[in-house]
């Protein structure tokens, strides 16, 4: 029986086909006739040896999603544009290099986080902002339109304090405001609006009770710009009633239910049975009551809402057309209206496709949108004889998502190495453990493998395998012959070019945490290497998380990619020691506040970066490490002081007992060092340290970790002795 075996070189492609080799007792079989097998999609991510910036910026479609913020430069890095088209050569950020000052140790002179990182970039949400603005002044004064637009940033999009303080201060002059959609959302705006332009609106949105109501009316006394906006009918009887015990006048408005919507994911809350809003003839009624109760000119502000990344202007116009009218008719129906607030909408182009045909694209930019907004108010309200209403709108995804890089490392990858063929010895031996039909599957895949007949050799493969499994299980193989067998079926796969060429990359994250849509809808956002991309990648890959759940990977990618196009983990041609970043972009918007604990993973570390005119364009303003091991327990209602009083008793116990080595002195040490060590543990964030790069090895267990380190490619968990060290003043500056 021949002994089947590869003899096709993994680094050569053979020029004219595939053979196997055999026993020297039988004649060497022909080449298959019909030539190499047509390689499959992951097989090379492209032709030629030839590699350069340019290309790596194609094929990750930076160009599509990233202008005017992100590029590739010479050196290979993903470079950050901060001020966008306005960014001037000098003021570019090298991403990579803001990643080793956040994360090198402070011996080193880095500021010792840990990954995985948020970087922040103020100046791209300043920028964002004005861009935004930008072009609604643009559409106003090219169109003759007689109001003004002003924006208004829904907090749900990231209510983290420095972006929305951040937000108020940039648009102040603009008389940007904050929407509100629940209690603590509206004590934070209101927080942050006390230092804001005295006409920013405060847009009261969400359902309502008795103590939003009356928080509400209490920012209307403290003269903020205040709107409460009815999404259901009954909260108008709340609001009249509140407001005459408190002898506030408020402001209200009404969020309508419009017949226009979109069919793709995110219009699913809008149209005649959306979430939100009234119906006309609710509104009727909420005018009638309004009038009754002498305060109609109360009524202020009609609100709408298409859906989140519209896709196309025309659907935009016709959404903003719709609800032009009804405003319309609430003028003539004697109601004091003012503005017009076009809700959110305003979509991103997640894979730089430009397509009006996606959840994950749009057929516009901010320019057009703005313009749509304007044209299609100017037309109703000039036809109607309406005066033109302010223009607001609630574009919190267009804003921050371009602000925030989640920045996380590859740690390993799976290998595609085929086991050792067994001799001629011992693969006789292991045909004759096997049943009459196994050993019929071989002899017909030997067979195969003469005559060339590749196809038919996956089919008999497939066929042994199963077969050896089943006897396997019976209990007729041992595990050692089982996994011959598998050697031989993965030696003809590789062999013929079927084998899977994707890798798994695991990496130091979790997808539950910090990439929650995802998971959650597969909304998909671009990963890039943000290095190395002078380089050509020469694997495709798979990105798995550090949970223990098997939804806890990403295998899908802009592009309709189910794999990714990465370099080889360990090669230190970027001078970065090794280290395989990845970035994910346009993810400011959601993710961190959606984010949860599954296995008890917490959030990132995160930095705050601004340009500056230091030598490497930046300076790092806010550095917070990420939550510890304490910290995600406690959000679990454990107590971590009582945890590691319990856990020091049972150590003290233990060595009372003798367990331990040593008498007197000796016992105290070790009791010393296993408490430091236990409450180290929880002080600790949860996600792994690469021992290349850190000072966090407390040099008390570096003996006893050292054989465990050897076997998980260097990594471990944080267990250092001078904590202290990686702890950052909130509001210090480091230059770099």
């Amino acid at each position: 029986m021949p002994a089947l075996g590869c003899c096709v070189d993994a680094s050569v492609s053979p020029p004219l086909g595939y053979a196997f080799s055999w026993d020297s007792s039988l004649p060497a079989p022909e080449l298959f006739s019909s030539g190499v097998p047509p390689a499959t999609n992951a097989a090379a991510v492209t032709t030629g040896s030839h590699w350069s910036t340019d290309l790596s910026s194609a094929l990750y479609r930076v160009d599509g999603w990233g202008a005017p913020y992100f590029s590739v430069n010479s050196s290979g890095n993903i470079s950050v544009r901060p001020h966008g088209t306005d960014t001037l050569p000098h003021q570019e950020i090298d991403l990579l290099k803001v990643v080793k000052k956040a994360s090198d140790p402070k011996n080193l002179g880095g500021l010792g986080l840990q990954m995985p990182l948020v970087v922040r970039f103020p100046d791209v949400l300043k920028n964002r902002l004005e861009t935004l603005q930008s072009a609604f002044d643009m559409a106003v004064n090219s169109q003759g339109y007689e109001a003004h637009y002003q924006g208004v940033y829904p907090v749900k999009c990231n209510q983290d304090r420095f972006v929305v303080e951040d937000i108020v201060k940039f648009g102040s002059p603009y008389r940007f405001g904050l929407e509100a959609g629940s209690k603590p959302e509206l004590l934070l705006a209101m927080n942050c609006l006390s230092k804001g332009s005295a006409d920013a609106l405060l847009v009261c949105n969400g359902f309502k009770d008795i103590e939003y109501i009356s928080l509400a009316l209490v920012a209307r006394k403290l003269l903020l710009n205040t709107v409460i906006v009815l999404e259901q009918e009954e909260e108008l009887d709340l609001v009249i009633d509140i407001s005459r015990k408190m002898a506030v006048r408020p402001v209200i408005g009404l969020r309508a239910k419009l017949r226009t919507k979109h069919s793709g994911h995110f219009g699913s809350t809008s149209g005649e049975k959306g979430k939100f809003g009234l119906t006309t003839t609710q509104i009727l009624r909420v005018v009638k009551k309004l009038d009754e109760s002498g305060m109609l000119d109360c009524l202020q502000l009609l609100h709408f809402h298409i859906g989140s990344q519209i896709p196309t202007t025309e659907l935009l116009a016709d959404g903003v057309g719709e609800a032009t009218q009804i405003y319309s008719e609430l003028v003539r129906l004697g109601a004091g209206m003012k503005f017009i607030d076009i809700g959110g909408g305003l979509g991103i182009d997640y894979d730089g496709s430009k397509s009006s045909n996606s959840d994950v694209s749009v057929g516009y930019g901010i320019e057009e949108y703005a313009s749509a907004v304007v044209q299609a108010v100017l037309y109703v309200c000039d036809r109607k004889g309406v005066k033109h209403p302010v223009i607001c709108s609630e574009s919190g995804r267009a804003i921050v998502s371009h602000h925030s890089i989640l920045i996380f490392e590859a740690v390993s990858a799976s290998t595609t190495h085929v086991s050792t063929q067994p001799s001629s010895g011992g693969l006789q031996s292991l045909v004759e453990t096997l049943n009459e039909d196994a050993r019929a599957d071989y002899r017909n895949l030997s067979a195969a493998a003469v005559r060339g007949e590749y196809d038919t050799c996956l089919l008999y493969s497939d066929q042994l395998k199963q077969r050896c499994v089943e006897q396997f299980k019976d209990g007729s193989l041992d595990i050692e012959q089982l996994a011959a067998v598998d050697s031989i079926c993965d030696c003809v796969s590789k062999a013929i070019g079927v084998a899977d060429p994707v890798r798994t990359y695991h990496v130091n994250l979790s997808v539950f945490t910090s990439i929650p849509d995802f998971w959650g809808f597969s909304q998909l956002f671009p990963i890039v290497p943000i290095h190395r991309l002078d380089e050509k990648p020469t694997m495709r890959g798979i990105l798995s998380d550090l949970t223990c759940d098997s939804d806890g990977k990403v295998d899908k990618f802009i592009g309709g990619e189910s794999s990714l196009p990465l370099h080889e983990i360990g090669s230190n041609a970027g001078g970065d020691g090794g280290r395989y970043y990845l970035g994910m972009f346009l993810g400011g918007a959601y993710e961190e506040a959606l984010g949860g604990l599954h296995n008890l993973f917490g959030g990132p570390s995160v930095v705050r970066v601004l340009q500056s005119d230091s030598p490497h364009s930046f300076a790092v303003t806010r550095s917070v490490p990420g939550p510890s091991c304490a910290d995600v327990l406690r959000a679990m209602q454990f107590e971590p002081e009582l945890m590691f009083e319990t856990l020091k008793h049972r150590a003290e116990e233990f060595l009372e007992q003798g367990e331990g080595e040593g008498e007197g002195e000796d016992k105290g040490l070790a009791f010393a060092s296993l408490t430091s060590s236990l409450a180290q543990s929880f002080h600790n964030m949860p996600y792994l340290v690469s021992s290349s790069s850190c000072c966090f090895t407390a040099e008390a267990s570096a003996s006893a970790s050292a054989s465990a380190n050897a076997n998980n490619g260097g990594y471990y968990y944080y267990s250092e002795d001078n904590a202290a060290d990686c702890a950052t003043e909130e509001d210090e500056i480091w230059s770099y």
